[in-house]
C-alpha cells in the first residue's frame, strides 16, 4: 500500500528516521489548545508547523495520491489522473500562458501541476517552496522528465518571496495560499511581484455558505481538516475574495470549481476508494486501513520509526475530515479565482 511505501523510501534515512516521532508531536502541539496551540500560534509559528507536516506526509503523499497534491473536479467516466491534468491546464489556459513567459508557481509542492503546465504551455515556470526535502525532489523530478530548461524551484516564504517587485508574467496557486497566516499579506506579495496587468489565478481552499460557525458539527470538521492538512484558519468565500482586493487585484471571475463535477464523482471521491484501479483503491479508505495497520506492525517491530503510525492515524482523520466536509457541502478545495494587477 502507498502508506507503507512510504515509510521504506523516507525512513531509510537515519537522520530522518530519528526525528520523525519529534516532529509529528512537534505539529500535533498546534492543535493542542490546552498547551498553548491554537489558530494564533498556528498564524505565529506557520512556517515551522508546516515544514514539520511536509517533512512527514511528503513520501505518504506521493505514493498515494502522485506528483499532484491537490483535488480536481471530475466527469462521469473521466479518470482521476484526467481531471488534475484538467484543472491544471485550465490555469494555464485562463492564464493564457505561453513561451517566453516567467510564471511564479506558489507553493510548487513536488512540482507535479508546475511540469503538467510547463509541457502544456511551453512557458517557463519557478516554484517557490520553504521546504528542503520538497525541493529536493522538485529539482529530481524536473531532471528526470527532461524539464529543466523550463522549470525550477526555490527556498521561499510566499510571504516574503525576496524576488525584485514586477518581477513575473503571471502567477498561480493550486491549494497552497491556505496555508497562509495572512491571506492578504500572501496575495500582496504576489501582486508585489507581479508585473501591472499581469494575471493571478488559484484553487483555494474555503468554507462555503452553507458553514454554520455556530454548528458545532461544522466546527469539528473544520479543526480536523486543518489539523490534518496544516492550516491555521480556512477563510471563507468572500473573505478569500476580499484578500484579493485588499491586496491589490482585481477580481475578474471565480466560482466553486468543485461543484461542477458530476455526482457520480464528487472531488473527495478518491478518498472513499474507487475499485477501477489498485491505485484508487489506495487512496481510499480500505487502502487507508490496511496501511494503518502495517504501518502499526512495522513500528511495533521497530522497522519504521516512532510515530510513523501516528502520521497514518492523522492523514486518515484528515481524508474523513474532508469527505465529511465535502458531503456537507461546507467545504471546497476548488474555489477557482482569476485576478489582475492593476496597470
Amino acid at each position: 500500500m502507498p502508506q507503507t511505501q512510504a515509510v521504506k523510501t523516507f525512513y531509510t534515512d537515519n537522520e530522518k528516521r530519528g526525528r520523525v516521532g519529534h516532529t509529528i508531536r512537534e505539529y500535533m502541539g498546534f492543535f493542542d489548545e490546552s498547551n498553548g496551540g491554537g489558530i494564533e500560534a498556528r498564524k505565529a509559528q506557520y512556517a515551522t508547523m508546516i515544514n514539520n507536516y511536509y517533512d512527514v506526509v511528503t513520501d505518504f503523499y506521493e505514493h498515494g495520491w502522485g506528483q499532484s497534491f491537490h483535488f480536481a473536479s471530475r466527469a462521469e467516466g473521466e479518470s482521476f489522473e484526467a481531471s488534475l491534468a484538467r484543472a491544471e491546464h485550465y490555469l494555464a489556459l485562463q492564464l493564457g500562458l505561453k513561451a517566453g513567459m516567467k510564471v511564479l508557481d506558489v507553493g510548487c509542492g513536488v512540482g507535479g501541476p508546475m511540469r503538467s503546465i510547463a509541457r502544456f504551455s511551453g512557458a517557463s515556470l519557478e516554484g517557490v517552496n520553504n521546504n528542503d526535502y520538497q525541493l529536493e525532489k522538485v529539482k529530481s523530478h524536473n531532471e528526470k522528465a527532461g524539464l529543466g530548461h523550463l522549470c525550477s524551484g526555490f527556498k521561499g516564504d510566499f510571504m516574503n518571496l525576496q524576488v525584485p517587485d514586477q518581477f513575473y508574467d503571471a502567477a498561480y496557486q493550486i491549494e497552497a495560499t491556505c496555508h497562509a497566516p495572512d491571506k492578504a499579506g500572501a496575495f500582496s506579495e504576489i501582486h508585489r511581484a507581479l508585473k501591472p496587468g499581469a494575471l493571478f489565478a488559484g484553487y483555494e481552499w474555503c468554507m462555503t455558505d452553507e458553514f454554520d460557525p455556530n454548528d458545532s458539527q461544522h466546527q469539528e470538521i473544520k479543526l480536523e481538516i486543518e489539523t490534518g492538512d496544516s492550516l491555521p484558519d480556512i477563510a471563507s468565500i468572500p473573505e478569500t475574495i476580499q484578500a484579493l482586493e485588499t491586496a491589490g487585484f482585481e477580481v475578474i471571475h471565480s466560482f466553486d470549481a468543485a461543484t461542477t463535477s458530476d455526482p457520480e464523482t464528487p472531488w473527495y471521491l478518491p478518498l472513499l476508494g474507487e475499485s477501477s484501479s489498485l491505485l484508487g483503491i489506495r487512496r481510499g479508505r480500505l487502502g487507508r486501513r490496511i496501511a494503518r495497520r502495517t504501518i502499526g506492525g512495522l513500528e511495533a517491530l521497530g522497522i519504521a520509526p516512532k510515530g510513523s503510525k501516528e502520521v497514518s492515524q492523522m492523514l486518515g482523520r484528515a481524508a474523513e475530515g474532508l469527505i465529511a466536509g465535502g458531503e456537507a457541502g461546507i467545504f471546497t478545495p476548488s474555489y477557482f479565482f482569476l485576478a489582475q494587477r492593476k496597470a
